[in-house]
């Protein structure tokens, strides 16, 4: 384990002016799960680790112009939500499934975001929904898309003196419905793959009006499956079209996973998983999106 020495702020302003002060060598541990794997094995080595547990501020889960999520929320808190359930069930149903209890218990949803790894459950169902994240640092605030936010393996924007203070998902639109799955060893394992779906149907007419489909552990980052999406657009929801969906998808995760190169055995069986999941995934998105009821 690397030498370090550990601060602790009293409130987020003070968390703030010590990252702007030990610019570049400090780190923010919230939950510790993933950085203290990294500690033990020297992947990072930072001077001070900056502890924001204990900031309450930045645990919460509210409504205002959609969905609000504090950085500091643990995942346990999301399965429960009654909020979540309501307003956006998807994501509370993907939290059952986010490693154990006493992982849920603990860990949170912005030290998930920051860690940035691909077999990691929120994000693709997060992007899906079109959830932006909110930064901040002593220099002042801005909002950026998760889409761009997530980079690269263990990558983000985030600048060295910036955390990540806050999740937020816009309202959905009416007839809209959501749905993600994974495929795993174990049912709380990270996903060999996994699907999120997000379809808002046009209720005069029964078309898909929009979808968002997007696939996680097949790259580096979460990727919009945008082949698959321009498939469904204004079409009728059959299951020919959402079986031609699914099959563009698994060709989408294909390409990228043969610019990445490794096992062609393990590409292959991935390749096959996206294609059945997604057919899944966007069956019961638009199943859900035909029950939709106002305030439901």
């Amino acid at each position: 384990m690397v030498r370090f020495q550990l601060l602790q702020p009293h409130d987020l302003v003070d968390a703030l002016a010590m990252l702007a002060e030990y610019h570049g060598r400090a780190r923010i541990l919230a939950g510790g799960q993933s950085l203290l794997v990294l500690l033990k094995h020297r992947q990072v080595t930072p001077e001070y680790l900056i502890n924001i547990k204990g900031l309450s501020g930045l645990a919460y889960i509210k409504n205002g112009d959609g969905l609000r999520i504090g950085a500091l929320t643990v995942h346990r808190d999301i399965e429960r939500s009654p909020l979540i359930k309501t307003t956006c069930p998807m994501l509370a149903e993907l939290e059952q499934l986010a490693g154990s209890t006493q992982v849920r218990n603990w860990g949170t949803i912005g030290g998930n975001l920051c860690d940035a790894v691909p077999d990691t459950d929120p994000p693709a169902a997060l992007v899906a929904l079109g959830a932006s994240v909110r930064l901040a640092s002593a220099r002042g605030e801005r909002v950026l898309p998760l889409e761009r936010f997530i980079t690269g393996h263990r990558q983000t924007a985030l600048g060295p003196d910036e955390m990540l203070v806050e999740i937020q998902v816009p309202e959905l639109p009416p007839h809209t419905g959501g749905a993600y799955h994974k495929e795993s060893v174990r049912l709380t394992d990270p996903p060999i793959i996994g699907v999120a779906a997000v379809v808002t149907l046009d209720d005069l007419r029964g078309e898909i009006r929009a979808s968002h489909i997007v696939l996680q552990a097949v790259a580096p980052t979460p990727i919009r499956a945008t082949g698959a999406e321009a498939r469904l657009s204004a079409e009728k929801a059959t299951e020919g079209l959402i079986e031609e969906a699914a099959a563009i998808a698994a060709r989408e995760a294909s390409a990228t996973m043969d610019a990445q190169g490794g096992d062609a055995l393990t590409r292959g069986l991935k390749q096959q998983l996206v294609k059945v999941v997604t057919r899944q995934v966007v069956t019961e998105a638009i199943r859900r999106a035909r029950q939709w009821r106002r305030g439901v």
